[in-house]
């Protein structure tokens, strides 16, 4: 361990420690190998049951991603690629879950985490966006009756200067109230 933080050094813990969201991208394309990488690992992602109720859908189209960032008032990155995570509730109905079934929620974040840290071991900048009108991502992507887009995460390639940010919280920080 290093003396400025608690955490183990390896490949794992790095990935955490440097991973940064990027909110601004170059206009240089992205590879459409890279961003099928970065799909597979949803595959690997964690989630409840190994159901897998959230697809993702990768959009390359510059016409498509213009109109989601139409619609997004979160999307600070114009990306040239990203990947929508959705929730299918009609799949998931079968399988008893209740509508807005706070689990399958979960797991959307586990699958944004995933993507997140897959985009970076590519060399590739990424960015979460959840402020987004859900009815017009739908109408946009053509998604089916019981299918959502619940999240959208930008994928490119990062500007040569970046927003500033806030560092993270010191580690004493990260622990449950009244601890």
């Amino acid at each position: 361990m290093s003396s400025s933080s608690p955490l183990p050094s390896n490949p794992v813990y790095d990935a955490i420690r440097t991973r940064r969201v990027t909110r601004a991208m170059s206009p240089e394309p992205v590879d459409p190998d890279l961003v099928a990488a970065v799909l597979e690992s949803a595959r690997w992602a964690p989630n409840a049951g190994n159901r897998r109720l959230q697809p993702v859908l990768p959009v390359s189209d510059p016409v498509t991603l213009r109109l989601l960032r139409a619609i997004s008032p979160g999307m600070v990155p114009r990306p040239p690629a990203a990947l929508v995570i959705c929730v299918d509730a009609a799949r998931a109905e079968e399988f008893g879950f209740p509508p807005r079934y706070r689990g399958l929620y979960v797991d959307v974040g586990t699958t944004a985490a995933t993507l997140l840290l897959a985009a970076q071991s590519v060399g590739l900048g990424a960015c979460p966006v959840t402020s987004f009108s859900r009815s017009a991502a739908a109408r946009i992507l053509g998604l089916r009756n019981g299918l959502s887009a619940e999240m959208i995460v930008c994928l490119g390639h990062p500007a040569d200067t970046q927003p500033a940010t806030l560092s993270a919280l010191p580690s004493g920080e990260v622990s449950p109230p009244g601890s």
